[in-house]
């Protein structure tokens, strides 16, 4: 369905070494810093990260990252394990949801070599009901020198990005859409939303500032691929997060991952 970037190996930021001082081995979810693992095996680990957790430093350094806990974890607390989490994918520090990391370079390699065969849907909460109820949003997507990405019509100067959304539920001011993105541009489903007139909630960058909202209401719920020993299609899930059923109510609808966004592909 969807084709994200597929970063190689070797264009990914180079981590600095794991601090001395760092959260010691427990698999207890507190030590992880609200991390939750779904899944964990000799060549894969799934998890579902929090809201305000960066996936991976950036070109700051930061240290506290789902990479750097990760890789304590899987050492175990021996600071000379040459143990190591490898990044497969991303996700933005506002953005919750589940992550695969592979545990050694050859599933890495495997992952991202067939990530057109991945199936990544979202969950997201917007401000009032898009129309129509189910669409795709094609544009060209570019960054300023204040790291904000916006729409521009210059294919020379953005890079093509392809969103498909379909509405679940509308309540009142909000919409729950399920989302698939087929191309993996930073702040993507964001910045289409936002240009579409329905904002996610608590989007303080690109939706409507100061909403009275402190959390994005975006959620990586459901993440399917073949694992890379054994070739078994494999497919996680999540409950939807409390905070997007505060904003839709207590009756959430039934969600089915996989096929319901391949129609629109």
């Amino acid at each position: 369905m969807q084709k994200p970037i597929i970063q190689s190996t070797a264009s990914q930021p180079v981590q600095p070494p794991l601090p001395a001082t760092g959260i010691r081995s427990s698999k207890s979810r507190r030590s992880l810093a609200g991390i939750r693992i779904l899944h964990d095996d000799r060549d894969i680990i799934v998890v579902e990260k929090p809201c305000g957790l960066l996936t991976v430093a950036t070109d700051q350094g930061e240290t506290r990252t789902a990479y750097y806990l990760l890789t304590d974890y899987v050492r175990k607390g021996c600071l000379r394990s040459r143990n190591r989490v490898f990044i497969v994918h991303r996700l933005d520090r506002e953005t919750s949801g589940l992550l695969v990391f592979a545990k050694h370079e050859a599933a890495q390699r495997t992952l991202q070599d067939h990530w057109e065969t991945t199936t990544k849907q979202y969950l997201a909460v917007v401000h009032g009901t898009p129309a129509p109820p189910t669409g795709s949003i094609n544009s060209y997507l570019a960054e300023n020198s204040a790291y904000v990405v916006y729409v521009t019509p210059d294919r020379t100067l953005g890079k093509l990005a392809r969103t498909d959304y379909r509405v679940i539920q509308s309540v009142k001011r909000f919409s729950l859409l399920e989302i698939a993105i087929l191309t993996g541009r930073k702040h993507q489903i964001r910045v289409h939303l936002a240009n579409l007139g329905h904002p996610v909630v608590g989007d303080n960058k690109y939706g409507k500032a100061n909403d009275g909202y402190s959390r994005l209401a975006l959620h990586a719920w459901s993440l399917a691929f073949d694992h890379p020993h054994t070739g078994r299609r494999m497919t996680f899930t999540t409950e939807i997060p409390s905070f997007v059923r505060s904003l839709i109510g207590n009756d959430p609808p039934t969600l089915a991952a996989g096929p319901s966004m391949k129609e629109l592909a």
